[in-house]
């Protein structure tokens, strides 16, 4: 457990943000391993059908993270007021409510994939693969949603070691088996999705183990599992909203991804290439915001005002930073970092393709970074419909202009069309953060 009540702002975000960040590092190479063996040992094919899979499956999973984050909130704010009791009962509220949604949510998806993909207007050659890949990750749901919220509640005390001791094991285990089972023995796309459930599957159950073993204080007992309706309002109030705004992003990225399709099989392998090297810049930077929304939780709920503005400008310190370091990897590597998704001297337009992407886009990374700042703190001072709203103007705009730009620019008119909604973010977001500066 860490309390951030006391001591130097920048200490506490960087020891509580750095587990975060190798967090969510481990959680990306757990989701491009997949891309990675899939395109070298089976194809671009296969490359391809995880592309067009990968954001309706963030649409569920940022959903479900979305929820635990605005619920450790109120966790985080709980444990500053030093009130274990009220911590567990909102842990045992959002697992009560998650068994019936990730089961509702897995059933939906095994039915709807086909209609899905259609709508998405996903090429006949690749249909058939990713409908399968597609209907056995969503089988995986329900395990993430487990581990997200056990994850929520550890991290709302300030333990953000364990949850990332957890993923690691479960990205070494989902890249062992991948490399066993298709580099190996040449087993198929079907396999590729299997292992990725049984590794979520693992990680679940390692992170139920340790609370029950390690931190019981924190486990909720039979009790807190019981219907609180005033309980279930707040952390709807904290958590809907999150899960809404992380839900806007892959519902753009989806709709974004119909436009991609249209642009031909080379195209969509380069894009989902590319994207795993978004992912690696912007998904840190939302786990720095995750940072300072715990820290102005538990600072808020010890009613120490005077500590809120400090931390938030060492969080900004520490996102700036970030994007100096991958914008340099992002523009240095970039034909690299597409190759390493293909199969030796398989199809170099698609590498070519990949990198005018990433020409563009290793400058513009620094708005996600301040745009996630933002929101990490609205989050942390409670203000989460402003982050529906913020990221509603972002993705709106975002998608917008790809349907506009991408046809004319090809790959380079979805960097330019990201360019504008971060930025049309930001300026509104800076206008509602001097308002809130004056009351503090």
């Amino acid at each position: 457990m860490r309390d951030m009540t006391e001591g130097r702002p920048i200490g506490h975000l960087w020891r509580y943000a750095l587990p975060l960040l190798l967090g969510n590092w481990l959680q990306l190479a757990y989701n491009a391993v997949d891309s990675i063996i899939a395109g070298r040992f089976i194809g671009r094919e296969a490359l391809s059908a995880e592309g067009i899979a990968a954001p309706v499956m963030n649409l569920v999973i940022l959903g479900i993270s979305g929820m635990c984050i605005g619920a450790g909130v109120m966790m985080g704010e709980a444990f500053g007021a030093k009130d274990l009791d009220r911590v567990r009962r909102a842990l045992g509220t959002t697992l009560r409510f998650g068994v019936t949604a990730s089961a509702v949510i897995t059933l939906l998806g095994v039915l709807f994939t086909p209609a899905l993909l259609r709508l998405l207007e996903v090429p006949e050659s690749i249909l058939g693969i990713t409908a399968v890949y597609l209907r056995i990750t969503f089988l995986g749901a329900p395990f993430t949603f487990l581990y997200n919220t056990l994850a929520a509640g550890l991290k709302a005390v300030g333990d953000t070691k364990t949850p990332l001791r957890f993923l690691a094991f479960s990205s070494i285990l989902n890249a062992a088996l991948d490399l066993f089972f298709l580099g190996v023995l040449r087993f198929g796309i079907v396999c590729s999705a299997v292992t990725t459930v049984a590794a979520e599957a693992a990680s679940a159950a390692m992170a139920l183990w340790y609370m029950a073993r390690r931190t019981a204080e924190l486990l909720p007992r039979r009790k807190d599992l019981r219907r609180d309706g005033e309980l279930f309002r707040r952390i709807m109030a904290y958590g809907g909203p999150t899960a809404l705004q992380q839900m806007l992003q892959p519902i753009g990225k989806v709709l974004i991804q119909r436009q991609v399709n249209a642009l031909g099989v080379d195209t969509i392998a380069a894009y989902n290439a590319v994207t795993k090297v978004d992912d690696f810049a912007c998904i840190p930077e939302q786990g720095i915001a995750a940072s300072l929304s715990a820290y102005l939780a538990q600072n808020r709920g010890a009613k120490k005002r005077e500590r809120l503005l400090p931390g938030a400008r060492a969080a900004l310190a520490l996102e700036l930073s970030y994007f100096v370091l991958i914008c340099a990897l992002a523009y240095t590597l970039r034909g690299r970092f597409v190759q390493l998704f293909l199969k030796a001297g398989d199809a170099p337009q698609i590498v070519s393709i990949g990198a005018d992407y990433l020409q563009v886009m290793a400058f513009l990374y620094a708005l996600p970074a301040i745009t996630n700042w933002f929101q990490g703190f609205f989050r942390g001072m409670g203000r989460m419909p402003v982050t529906i709203l913020m990221t509603g103007i972002q993705i709106t705009l975002r998608t917008a202009f790809t349907y506009i730009l991408a046809p004319r620019l090809g790959i380079r008119g979805i960097a330019f069309a990201c360019a504008i909604g971060w930025t049309c973010m930001a300026f509104c977001a800076y206008l509602y953060y001097r308002k809130i500066k004056q009351t503090l």
